[in-house]
């Protein structure tokens, strides 16, 4: 008997290999373990769903059955794996059912930050990680009107933009002097903020929260500077972090993310990873092109054919429909300098190396019109 191939985690990542395995092979028994409903969908889609009329569960395109059904594998919804057993190639489940597996796929994701902060309202402090901390923030929109968000990231830009859109009183705390502070130069940066602004985002950057209180229908921030700040919801969005406990705990070798080679392979040549929890050759890129990109090659491997994943230059769109965006931020380390044009209608920032070879860009406004002739001129992300 032939033992399935078992993909740990239901989301974009595991869904994708999945797919893309069952395109190449008709036979390959296959098992999807997810702690949550299974269900399908598309998680960027959460931090514009106001805007585009989304509800949370009209979210989600398929459930688990669904799933199943459409490309043949067993899954099982609302189940944890608590222990894999290298040795003999099986996992322990929270049921207390052993799976065996011929190989196994790590696409668990990624943790949002939490926050240590002073204050009687710590779990008060919203997260949107998955659809249903989706709807849990929406139940508490439905009663209320201001909110505060902790982070000017990608995932704060955009719900700062979808949330004032729709009518909410939205102000975004940060820490770095701009928004998209570890994306864009300064310039590009400070056009964003002017064009967020122009449709009401409130803005305190270089600014830290030190406590969050409760104070009868209010919440009350203080940052660090001394300002208060007063609201009804907070959502801490300050970023993500891998996660690796499961791997670690079977012994697989972990740095900020489960460490895998360019066969996206583990320490243990039977597990692989993908996706937010993978760290590919050095790499944490947790954004859907580069998923894309892993499952293919991931499936071609486990389909017998050994794959390398390429990653070619991958262009961000950031959803802020008030200030289009598109951003392919140069290599950390990278020498080289921004060089940008700006006027009314948009930003143009490119990041040039000494010999004037393109590194990355950033076009916001009308210049992201730009996009396809710049990326072609990128180098790869991963050759």
């Amino acid at each position: 008997m032939t033992q399935p191939v078992i993909i740990i985690g239901s989301g974009l990542a595991g869904y994708a290999v999945a797919r893309e395995l069952r395109r190449l092979t008709a036979d390959q028994p296959m098992v999807l373990i997810s702690a949550d409903h299974s269900g399908f969908y598309s998680k960027p889609m959460l931090s514009n769903a106001l805007s585009t009329g989304k509800t949370p569960e009209s979210i989600i395109n398929s459930d688990a059955e669904k799933m199943a059904a459409q490309l043949k594998i067993d899954i099982r919804p609302h189940t944890r794996v608590t222990a894999i057993h290298n040795a003999n190639k099986t996992v322990l489940l929270s049921n207390n059912e052993r799976l065996e597996y011929s190989t196994l796929v790590l696409a668990v994701g990624a943790d949002q930050v939490k926050l240590t902060l002073q204050g009687n309202a710590m779990s008060e402090i919203l997260t949107v990680n998955d659809v249903d901390d989706y709807k849990r923030f929406r139940d508490a929109l439905a009663v209320k009107k201001r909110i505060v968000i902790i982070g000017a990231g990608l995932i704060g830009c955009e719900f700062a933009n979808d949330l004032s859109a729709t009518g909410y009183q939205v102000d975004v705390i940060d820490i770095a002097s701009q928004p998209l502070g570890r994306l864009l130069p300064s310039e590009a940066g400070a056009y964003l903020q002017k064009k967020l602004e122009d449709v009401g985002v409130v803005f305190h950057l270089s600014a830290s929260v030190q406590s969050v209180d409760r104070i009868d229908e209010r919440l009350l921030l203080t940052l660090a500077n001394g300002e208060k700040i007063e609201t009804e919801i907070v959502l801490s969005s300050v970023g993500l972090t891998p996660r690796i406990n499961l791997a670690q705990e079977a012994g697989l070798h972990v740095n900020r993310g489960i460490v895998v080679n360019q066969l996206l392979q583990t320490s243990d040549e039977n597990i692989y990873a993908l996706g937010d929890c993978a760290e590919v050759v050095g790499k944490i890129l947790p954004f859907v092109m580069p998923i894309t990109h892993a499952a293919r090659a991931l499936a071609a491997t486990l389909a017998g054919n050994p794959t390398p994943v390429f990653y070619p230059a991958m262009p961000v769109l950031v959803k802020t429909p008030a200030c289009p965006t598109v951003v392919a931020p140069p290599e950390a380390g990278r020498a080289g300098e921004w060089q940008v044009e700006s006027d009314a209608d948009g930003v143009t920032a490119v990041f040039l190396d000494d010999g004037g070879n393109l590194l990355g860009f950033a076009l916001l406004g009308q210049a992201i019109a730009q996009k396809n002739d710049l990326a072609a001129k990128l180098p790869p992300v991963l050759g």
